[in-house]
């Protein structure tokens, strides 16, 4: 899915992704602003994250989500194809 952005110029993807319940509360609550992601879907700042809460175990999502927008992406101190997404809940 793509965005145009206000200036009518900027297209911003849109990415869905799985979450757990336990990050995903996190995220909720604020306590937590960033993501590792395998960097298979090549991420750029200023993309907008759907975050599903998804549980592994039962193999269903529980319907709530959150967006975010990546704000900083870094690999330093990542395994290989890893990055750290930093995110601001919207």
């Amino acid at each position: 899915m793509r965005v145009y952005s206000a200036d009518g110029v900027r297209i911003i993807e849109v990415k869905d992704l799985k979450v757990e319940p336990k990050y995903f509360q996190a995220q909720k609550e604020g306590r937590k602003n960033f993501d590792i992601r395998k960097n298979d879907r090549d991420y750029k700042v200023g993309e907008i994250l759907i975050l599903r809460e998804y549980d592994s175990e039962t193999g269903k999502y529980s319907g709530r989500r959150i967006f975010c927008l990546i704000t900083y992406i870094t690999d330093f101190e990542q395994k290989p194809g890893y990055v750290v997404l930093g995110t601001k809940r919207i």
